[in-house]
């Protein structure tokens, strides 16, 4: 193999900055985009190691039944998820091809709430992480103290209860209110939990949280604060929803490839 050659094999097919989500009119195709996307966001969680243990859900609003979502069906791991593990569920949380032996309770009882409530949403991703879950343990807002927490600034919320394993579409209800048109939710002593107007949005937002997150329990109260002023002005450049979608984009291509 020449070196030409070989710098041809080893090109990934690039995206721009100014990349964005496209614009699909067919409901059908817009309903397989979603699902090929939110494949991709279980395996992106798959490559972090997340999930390993069952834990956690993404979900994605389907265009065409638009009080249904699209979920993995149990017991797939994460990374080895693909479109034909996803499962439509029903307001009601029955999968429509299936019972329900084939998704987490817990999915339904989180999300569809948070789907109802927020309209605006097409995706609501939520795991158990190494630095989410401790961060979120210690009910604390998001300290500015890096450039990724900035996005965030002004734009999460917690939620302070008790009801870990949620049981109940209550609970999820009462997540939705705790989270009320932020981006993402703190879950006391349980985890993180983002939403975005696209799946990419979504997953590059609760990736984004997880790392914004180590960086606090890593730093502690040791950490010079942002102030509000700098916070708000970082915000304008990473807190836009096409950064979320932009850091789905770069996780495909360095996780996934």
């Amino acid at each position: 193999m020449t070196d030409s050659s070989y710098d041809d094999a080893m090109v990934t097919p690039a995206f721009r900055r100014t990349d964005d989500e496209p614009t699909i009119t067919d409901l059908d195709e817009l309903r397989a985009h979603r699902r090929e996307r939110l494949a991709l966001g279980y395996q992106i969680f798959g490559a972090h190691g997340w999930g390993a243990t069952g834990d956690g859900h993404i979900t994605a609003r389907d265009p065409i039944l638009t009080d249904h979502y699209w979920l993995a069906r149990y017991g797939v791991p994460f990374g080895q998820v693909t479109v034909a593990d996803l499962v439509l569920v029903s307001p009601d949380g029955a999968p429509v091809d299936g019972g329900w032996d084939d998704i987490n309770p817990a999915a339904h009882h989180i999300h569809w709430p948070i789907h109802e409530a927020r309209p605006d949403i097409v995706a609501a991703a939520h795991t158990h992480t190494p630095y989410g879950t401790p961060l979120a343990a210690m009910v604390e807002p998001i300290a500015m103290i890096s450039q990724e927490a900035c996005a965030f600034y002004d734009d999460h919320s917690i939620f302070d209860d008790e009801e870990l394993d949620v049981i109940s579409t209550d609970g999820g209800k009462r997540i939705a209110q705790a989270l009320g048109r932020n981006k993402s939710v703190l879950l006391r002593n349980h985890g993180l939990l983002t939403v975005g107007a696209t799946v990419d949005e979504a997953v590059g937002w609760f990736v984004m949280l997880e790392r914004v997150s180590e960086v606090q329990v890593k730093a502690g109260d040791r950490a010079k604060p942002i102030s509000d002023e700098g916070a708000r002005l970082v915000k304008e450049s990473v807190g836009p929803a096409q950064s979320g979608w932009m850091a789905f984009q770069w996780l495909v291509a360095s996780k996934l490839r």
